[in-house]
């Protein structure tokens, strides 16, 4: 099974703002669908919250709660533990936010896709720090900003050493 995370992290390391995406940028929205589809994505209450239609078509939805709620189209895992247990078969599994389950899924994770937005927002959530000695950079993508996507952006992809 591999693992990763998936998120888009402006220059001050911001990941949202009112549990909302900091901005709207087609590309990256794209490049999420066509490597999330038809694979696990694990998120925490908020970020299902934040979905403008619930639970992620084509994929398996695992929502990290440590409460016995339940969220529809989704299972509920309440640990790290028992997510990888019962994930052991699934080809691929992505954490997609937020700020509290990608810290917590850093040791687990054998990749980082980022897309890093080259601009500035105001934020309350934000990535955690990354020691980057433990990864190497398998892939940098640039893009400059567009009709559709108002801001410079970098797609990267680290697997871990």
């Amino acid at each position: 099974m591999e693992s990763a995370i998936i998120v888009a992290i402006a220059n001050n390391n911001a990941i949202g703002y009112k549990n909302r995406l900091l901005c709207h940028l087609p590309a990256d929205l794209k490049m999420f669908k066509q490597k999330t589809s038809g694979h696990t994505v694990v998120m925490g209450r908020k970020t299902f919250e934040s979905l403008p239609k619930g639970a992620l078509p084509n994929r398996r939805n695992l929502v990290l709660s440590r409460s016995k709620s339940t969220f529809d189209g989704c299972e509920t895992v309440e640990s790290f533990h028992e997510l990888w247990k019962r994930c052991a078969s699934d080809e691929k599994i992505f954490i997609i936010g937020g700020a509290d389950v990608y810290k917590q899924s850093l040791d687990w994770v054998d990749h980082l896709f980022i897309t890093r937005i080259h601009a500035d927002f105001e934020a309350d959530t934000f990535f955690p720090d990354v020691d980057m000695s433990r990864w190497v950079l398998h892939s940098s993508e640039p893009h400059k900003a567009d009709e559709k996507n108002p801001y410079d952006f970098t797609f990267e992809h680290y697997h871990i050493k």
